[in-house]
């Protein structure tokens, strides 16, 4: 167990040394294989900063209360640990507490779990304020329950007269304190996401559309939006990469503006009290107009990627936003939709290489022609005098006709339900009103 004033697992040590364990059960419902779930549990430990020297698996028909696996894959891994002493044993599964616990003492090593793993790799990415403060409130609330284990040597004073006391009230201490963090880190994220929410009133208030990018982490979301936006952001063949949302403008062919926005990556088994602590970074897929879901196609389990993303946004109320499904790298998988996959709730697949810039055209066109099913086609007649009104719609609209008679400028434009519904209640303070 960490102390609270201990950052990142992973700080200041080269090549740490780590075996990872996962376990097959009949109640699992996990998208994704076992062994490939080990494979990433391997790069997430890569990304932390650990070295991965040795794994182990188990099926199981039922899930041991105490120590998650069997006793007898307990001793194997015990047996392992002694002649190579890793520093880390790393859990696929997450662990209770009790079950961490048994586990060191069975061990006689450090034992983690795949959700304080990715905790770590979190901390260890998250740039913005934002983005410490959620990271930071993630860590307390999954280490709140596991604080027993911190104060064990201390614990053991109890028992005889002179000695009860001394562990139990320093764990009472930790807890309050570390509830007290707590508290004091969900007020600053209120306010934090006050001002999100006041930015984003803003940008309904300039109704351009939104685009949002989700995937799966590493699937190329970043590079896509560094080929659409020259945002700059972050590049790295790892896994969360980048975590604090990235908003730029981008021009689709025939004009028109949109807001693309690039989110936190979606993994397998993602920590709950990581959503929760996201919650107003993950608002920004809520509220989009549009969402891109990256995949990436040279994956073997690309099918089952997709399936873990559409959970979570299911989960996060994203459910229902329109959407198409951009299968990513096929210069080198050489794309072709798997069986199984489907669209899941996509309105279109439009197969992309961020890299190369293959199908980026075609990818443009279909998010012009999405949007535009949400689009309005208006007819306004403006006075001369009104020519910020018309100014408004060339900005944001597309005009189709523009004709001058009797001293008025009829238009008629395709424009997002927002800005026809401003356009009406301005002109109709005037005394105008749509042309027919």
């Amino acid at each position: 167990m960490i102390p609270l004033n201990e950052r990142y697992l992973f700080a200041n040590r080269v090549s740490t040394q780590a075996l990872v364990v996962g376990v097959e059960h009949r109640s699992s419902t996990h998208a994704i294989p076992l062994q490939y779930s080990l494979d990433e549990l391997e790069k997430l430990a890569q990304s932390a900063g650990a070295k991965v020297i040795g794994r182990f698996s188990q099926q199981l028909k039922k899930i041991h209360p105490g120590t998650l696996i069997g006793e007898g894959k307990v001793s194997e891994i015990r047996t392992f640990v002694a002649e190579r002493q890793p520093v880390l044993v790393i859990f696929d599964e997450d662990l209770s507490p009790a079950q961490q616990r048994n586990l060191e003492a069975a061990l006689q090593a450090r034992v983690i779990d795949r959700s304080q793993l990715i905790l770590d790799i979190f901390a260890q990415r998250a740039r913005t304020n934002e983005g410490k403060l959620q990271v930071e409130l993630a860590q307390l609330e999954y280490l709140l329950p596991r604080l027993t284990r911190a104060w064990r040597h201390l614990s053991r004073l109890g028992g005889g007269i002179g000695t009860r006391g001394p562990g139990e009230t320093q764990l009472e201490v930790d807890r309050r304190r570390a509830r007290e963090k707590i508290a004091t880190l969900r007020r600053r994220l209120t306010t934090v996401e006050q001002t999100r929410s006041l930015q984003r009133q803003k940008r309904f208030a300039v109704p351009y559309p939104t685009v949002a990018l989700v995937g799966y982490t590493n699937s190329g979301k970043s590079t896509l939006m560094n080929l659409l936006t020259r945002a700059g952001v972050l590049v790295e063949d790892k896994f969360f990469a980048t975590l604090d949302p990235t908003l730029r403008s981008l021009k689709l062919p025939g004009g028109d503006k949109v807001m693309v926005i690039d989110t936190v990556g979606f993994i397998s088994k993602i920590p709950h009290t990581l959503i929760d602590a996201f919650k107003s970074t993950l608002e920004e897929v809520v509220s989009a107009d549009l969402l891109l879901h990256i995949g990436d196609s040279s994956c073997p389990y690309f099918a089952e990627q997709v399936s873990v993303v559409e959970t979570v946004l299911e989960d996060i109320g994203a459910g229902k936003i329109p959407r198409l499904l951009v299968p990513n790298k096929i210069d080198i998988s050489g794309f072709a939709l798997p069986r199984g996959a489907g669209q899941n709730g996509a309105s279109g697949v439009c197969p992309i290489s961020a890299r190369t810039g293959s199908g980026i055209d075609e990818l443009l066109q279909k998010v012009a022609n999405a949007l535009d099913h949400d689009r309005e086609t208006v007819r306004f007649a403006f006075l001369p005098t009104q020519g910020a009104f018309l100014s408004e719609v060339r900005r944001q609209g597309r005009i189709v006709e523009e004709n001058y008679q009797d001293g008025m400028v009829y238009v008629t434009a395709v424009v997002t339900p927002k800005l026809a519904g401003q356009l009406r209640k301005s002109l109709g303070r005037s005394g105008l009103h749509e042309a027919r």
